[in-house]
């Protein structure tokens, strides 16, 4: 058993077949799927996507730091109203983004700060999303740290000092297909990372892994990720498949 620890199924680039892609997603091992959220205008479909597969996905519920802009208290308080109105199994993805726009950066920090302190008063993982903020984040962590703050890394593309900081606010590392990317750097320190802290993420439709990079990725790719760890750390695949789903039960709880 195989778990995507991190994929938009409800993408509309899977509306055209998201029954064939589910099944290619099972048949290469894979079934459970953790789903983030956005913002607003992705819960409707999130919860279309549950009702459909009931057995086979896991909501959270966040707003993602691109998505955070004059309307963001608007915004959190969408968040607000559904993490009280019924369960999550993470408050994501969230964090701190300054690839695209530093414009928001305040308020990304604030939107994140605070849906930790949600996710720490309802017992519950978190799910982070950093580009080029790893500083930023790891500020906002370093206040917010303690036992009740736990959660994932979701795709880490740091240096291994970063991925050891990381770790030390009982962050797990959501590893994708960058590492099977040429220039990806990740995976030349990932052995000396022990897999306990490792889970497994496709961020599909984004990131595809190698033989499919610049392609729509989907679920079931998961696998080539599982194949490049293979390598990394020398063990069976099905070792690898049973180790990294046992993490994502450990954070998620289920």
């Amino acid at each position: 058993m195989i778990t995507d620890t991190h994929t938009h199924l409800y993408s509309e680039e899977f509306d055209q077949d998201r029954d064939e892609m589910m099944q290619r997603a099972k048949s290469a091992g894979v079934s459970r799927f953790f789903i983030p959220a956005i913002d607003s205008g992705s819960t409707e479909r999130m919860l279309d996507l549950e009702k459909n597969y009931p057995n086979d996905v896991f909501l959270m519920m966040g707003l993602h730091p691109t998505y955070v802009k004059e309307n963001y208290k608007e915004e959190l308080a969408h968040v607000r109203e559904w993490i009280d109105k019924r369960n999550f199994y993470a408050i994501g993805e969230i964090g701190i983004d300054l690839y695209w726009d530093k414009t928001f950066l305040t308020q990304q920090q604030e939107a994140f700060r605070t849906q930790i302190q949600w996710a720490k008063e309802k017992k519950l993982p978190i799910v982070i999303h950093c580009r080029e903020a790893f500083d930023e984040i790891f500020e906002v962590l370093e206040s917010e740290k303690g036992d009740d703050l736990f959660g994932i890394f979701h795709c880490f593309t740091g240096t291994l000092e970063q991925a050891k900081k990381a770790l030390s606010y009982n962050m797990k590392l959501g590893i994708g297909g960058v590492a099977t990317f040429k220039n990806g750097k990740i995976d030349k320190f990932l052995n000396e990372i022990n897999i306990k802290h490792i889970v497994l993420e496709t961020d599909a439709p984004y990131l595809a892994p190698t033989p499919y990079r610049g392609k729509r990725n989907e679920s079931a790719y998961v696998s080539n990720v599982v194949d490049k760890l293979v390598d990394i750390y020398g063990l069976t695949f099905e070792e690898i498949a049973e180790i990294t789903t046992q993490n994502s039960k450990d954070i998620f709880g289920v």
